[in-house]
């Protein structure tokens, strides 16, 4: 494991992060939630050794995370426009929104479902972290071993996966987590279906 910290301006960094991602390495950051981490979406390689590294279930996705909304519709086969409306008004933030997914999208981050999560985290650090790699989307999951508490703090996820993963790259007083889960909607033609309640409240669905 290599703790790396402010350094995503050194043209070194960025071409070590990407050469590992590339080689199926698993990376460690900061999000606005809690602390993830995440592979290449393509890397079939990555994917497994995150579920390796959590003990994940299989029949549980990955989701797909970028710093920027357009980053992640070429993985998505249409988008409702409900779901376009709380994409609006919520990303960047603290919802994955669950659609449908394209071609492009590997069945084996989607557990062979014909859905996937996206989410465009408000956290500086990783929409530069998102911004230096290839393709600018990583397919990621939290933190921590399953069914153990999510990682709130770097020290959490060092002391969680630290060892197991390839680079945990440190925060700064600007990219703190706020320390909850993201909300997780299913969106489905007019239909939206909460998977899992986190920061964003969703209140009046028929507003929608």
């Amino acid at each position: 494991m290599e703790d790396l910290k402010n350094t995503l301006n050194e043209n070194s960094t960025v071409v070590k992060l990407n050469n590992i991602l590339k080689e199926g390495g698993v990376i460690a950051f900061v999000t606005d939630t809690v602390w993830g981490i995440g592979c290449l979406p393509y890397s079939e390689k990555g994917v497994n050794r995150i579920y390796e590294i959590k003990g994940r279930d299989r029949e549980k996705p990955l989701i797909l995370m970028s710093d920027k909304e357009e980053n992640l519709m070429p993985y998505v086969k249409d988008v409702p426009d409900k779901a376009k409306e709380l994409m609006s008004e919520f990303f960047p933030g603290a919802l994955t929104l669950v659609v449908k997914k394209s071609e492009k999208t590997p069945a084996f981050i989607t557990s062979n479902k014909d859905t996937v999560g996206i989410r465009v985290p408000d956290n500086t650090f990783f929409k530069e972290l998102c911004s230096k790699i290839e393709g600018h989307v990583l397919a990621t999951t939290s933190a921590n071993l399953s069914n153990h508490p999510s990682s709130k703090t770097y020290e959490d996820a060092i002391n969680s996966i630290g060892n197991l993963v390839d680079i945990v790259f440190q925060d700064d007083e600007t990219s703190k987590c706020a320390g909850r889960e993201s909300t997780v909607a299913l969106v489905t033609d007019n239909n939206i279906t909460i998977l899992r309640q986190g920061s964003v409240n969703i209140t009046d669905k028929n507003q929608y």
